[in-house]
């Protein structure tokens, strides 16, 4: 814009100073042209005067008399060219002048004139002259010269005063030029250093209009078309937001590949599924990021064959997951552009229906033992034991167990399913765990008194907190049962309650309470220990079908604490003993 203001400052001073000098030079011509035209008239009328006073006899001293009168070089010609007479040099040698331009011009047009340069008298004269007649034969001709320096002088003078005012009018030139083409420029200036700032995405540049003219008309069309990139811009950004915003909390990883290979998208759940962040991945080729063979082999049969593929695969890194990937092929205008991956990790869904399938052969496996069981026994009654009092007897009683053992079986699979389905009403009120504990204890010591195993709790006063007092009792008693059954005979039982202190003196919400049972059974290998609270586990399968556990109860513990807010874990020494501990948070 600066070269532009500077051309516009040059063509306005170029157009002043031509118009100013082309001015100057027709007035110097238009007054050196009326002096020479007075002078020629001038002239004229000497030449006449001349004409009419002088006899063409003794012309030498006639010139050099009329010389001293008026100072005028005065010269007489014969009819053929020859001198006669001049007023400032010798006749006799002087050249013929008859070719001369004035002389040639007075034959014809009976009075001539001219401007050279004399080398007789060495400056520049004016000549006039007229033809001499004597009735109808012509004597001559009369010619007088006469200086041009008063012209040439009057001429210098304006050119003098053309070039010093030609210089003047430059500089006010210069000046009314720079402040008219700045004018014209500022606001064009503005409208361009808006228009970059629009240019790199500055949408809230506008330009300040200052007129209803051409300029001001073309900053409203930029602040509308600010505007209207604004509006369009804070769409797209949204738009954009909401995009990224999804794809970032989407539970399934999404993968974008351009025609040419690249890795053009990639969001959060795709990271942590491929195991490599964006920056990593985004601009190379699918097949130099060090993926999966199977994810890659998938990639370049989508490209082929430009057809959805959908399919399983196995991740190990960076850690072992089942993803079902699908892969489908997109267009633009019928044009192919490019792949959308998406991959949804279905570990937990496979893993559900791998529990699925281990519960239906678990309860079927176990159904199955009291079953034949009651099967087997009854078929040797019909078969003629009956008639054998103290057999059948003893048949009826196994059967009754099984039967038992067959309920319970039926009974807690159902109870862990509304537990597991969170089906289970949770009526939350305050407990006090001294009392609770103690008439827990109290259901279940018959059972520990018949093998001598001493059960002692150990509480702090006034402990409370809120939880479902049902719920927590089947907790307690799966526990207490699972002690009794693998402590031996003159072993101990502690349950401990303890308050986990946060600091302060009161009970709140941040608090929670610890109740531990500890036994001094057989314990339980640590290869065990993950497995524990797992549907129908059992470190020692003989003991507790004898024993007429359903292999539920432990995992009805797990889902009854959780249902509590709490956690549960386990700690064993093999041959010293197990501690359960649960910790509750005192206010639900």
């Amino acid at each position: 814009m600066k070269k532009f203001s500077t051309r516009l400052t040059v063509i306005f001073i170029l157009m002043i100073g031509f118009s100013v000098l082309s001015t100057g030079i027709f007035m110097v011509q238009m007054v050196k042209e009326t002096h020479l035209e007075a002078l020629r008239k001038s002239m004229l009328r000497e030449l006449r005067i001349i004409q009419t006073t002088t006899e063409w006899v003794d012309l030498q001293e006639k010139a050099e008399q009329l010389m001293a009168m008026n100072e005028t070089r005065i010269t007489f010609i014969d009819s053929d060219g020859i001198v006669l007479g001049d007023s400032e040099h010798d006749p006799q040698v002087m050249n013929n002048h008859l070719n001369r331009e004035e002389i040639k011009q007075a034959s014809k047009d009976d009075v001539g004139y001219s401007i050279r340069y004399s080398e007789t008298v060495k400056r520049d004269l004016l000549y006039a002259a007229i033809p001499i007649y004597d009735g109808v034969e012509q004597l001559g001709f009369l010619r007088i010269a006469m200086s041009l320096e008063a012209i040439e002088a009057i001429t210098s003078w304006m050119w003098l005063l053309l070039i010093a005012g030609l210089f003047a009018y430059f500089i006010i030139a210069a000046l009314i030029s720079y402040r008219i083409a700045h004018g014209l420029t500022k606001p064009l200036e503005k409208a361009t250093d808006v228009a970059k700032q629009i240019s790199n995405m500055n949408y809230k540049a506008r330009v300040a209009v200052t007129g209803r003219d051409e300029v001001g008309q073309l900053s409203e069309a930029i602040n509308m078309m600010a505007d209207s990139l604004q509006l369009q811009m804070d769409r797209i950004r949204d738009g954009e937001g909401r995009l990224k915003s999804v794809l970032d909390h989407m539970i399934s990883g999404v993968m974008l590949i351009d025609k040419l290979g690249s890795i053009v998208l990639l969001n959060r759940t795709a990271e942590d599924i491929l195991g490599f962040s964006a920056q990593e991945l985004i601009g190379r080729q699918y097949d130099e990021t060090h993926q999966q063979n199977e994810l890659i082999r998938l990639i370049r049969d989508c490209m082929t064959s430009n057809e959805h593929i959908r399919d399983d695969l196995i991740f190990y890194y960076p850690e072992e997951r089942v993803l079902e990937a699908n892969l489908l092929p997109m267009t633009v205008n019928g044009a192919y552009s490019g792949i959308v991956i998406v991959l949804h990790d279905i570990t937990a869904i496979r893993r559900l229906e791998r529990m699925r399938s281990e519960f239906v052969a678990n309860v079927s496996h176990e159904l199955r033992t009291p079953i034949t069981a009651i099967k087997g026994f009854a078929e040797t009654l019909i078969s003629g034991a009956m008639d054998d009092k103290e057999t059948a007897m003893s048949f009826l009683q196994i059967i009754h167990d099984e039967s038992n053992r067959l309920n319970r079986l039926i009974e807690d699979t159902l109870a862990l399913s509304k537990i597991e389905s969170k089906r289970v009403p949770m009526q939350f009120t305050p407990i006090d765990l001294e009392s609770f504990i103690e008439h827990t204890v109290e259901m279940i010591r018959h059972e520990a008194d018949k093998r001598r195993i001493k059960i002692e709790p150990s509480i702090m006063d006034q402990i409370f907190i809120e939880g479902d007092e049902d719920r927590m009792r089947q907790i307690m008693i799966n526990l207490l049962s699972n002690a009794i059954t693998y402590t031996p005979e003159g072993g101990d039982i502690k349950v401990i309650v303890q308050s986990i202190s946060t600091g302060y003196q009161s009970f709140t919400e941040n608090e929670k309470v610890r109740i531990i049972v500890k036994d001094t059974g057989m314990g339980i290998p640590k290869k065990d220990i993950p497995r524990i609270f797992e549907r129908f586990y059992r470190v020692d399968k003989a003991r507790s079908r004898s024993s007429g556990g359903t292999g539920l109860g432990l995992s009805i513990v797990k889902h009854l604490v959780e249902l509590h807010q709490g956690t549960v874990r386990v700690e064993s020494t093999v041959g010293v003993g197990t501690s359960f501990i649960i910790e509750l948070p005192v206010i639900q």
